[in-house]
């Protein structure tokens, strides 16, 4: 697994939007996952698995961001990005961005500890 650097974080309002920043040239996998967690205040370093893109290009969402959030990467510019829309208040969290050679599903969605991932980006959400 490797920490890429992430950027875009801020503070809005619920309803608004935010896309969060990273950039992917930290490896040189050729079947790969790249992903985006959360780490809420108040749970500890635990990083939750918000969405994930593999090397074909497919998508997967956790079910609180399904509709609201899109993952996309830009491979010409070795960056990956998370628009997030439709922000609430309960997106409020410090956001990382990693990658590693797992199956996306798998991965993502496991048991994720953010202890030594480096800074993150903070998303504020106000009601």
């Amino acid at each position: 697994q490797v920490q890429l650097p992430e950027s875009g974080g801020g503070s809005v309002q619920a309803g608004g939007s935010l896309r969060l920043s990273c950039s992917t040239s930290g490896y040189t996998w050729t079947s790969y996952c790249m992903g985006w967690f959360r780490q809420v205040s108040g749970k500890g370093r635990e990083g939750e698995g918000v969405a994930a893109i593999d090397n074909l290009g497919v998508t997967v969402y956790a079910d609180s961001v399904k509709g609201r959030f899109t993952i996309s990467e830009d491979n010409a510019k070795n960056m990956l990005y998370l628009q997030m829309d439709n922000l609430q208040p309960e997106d409020t969290a410090l956001y990382f961005c990693a990658a590693d050679p797992a199956p996306c599903a798998e991965w993502v969605f496991g048991h994720h500890l953010t202890e030594g991932w480096g800074q993150g980006t903070q998303v504020t959400v106000s009601s």
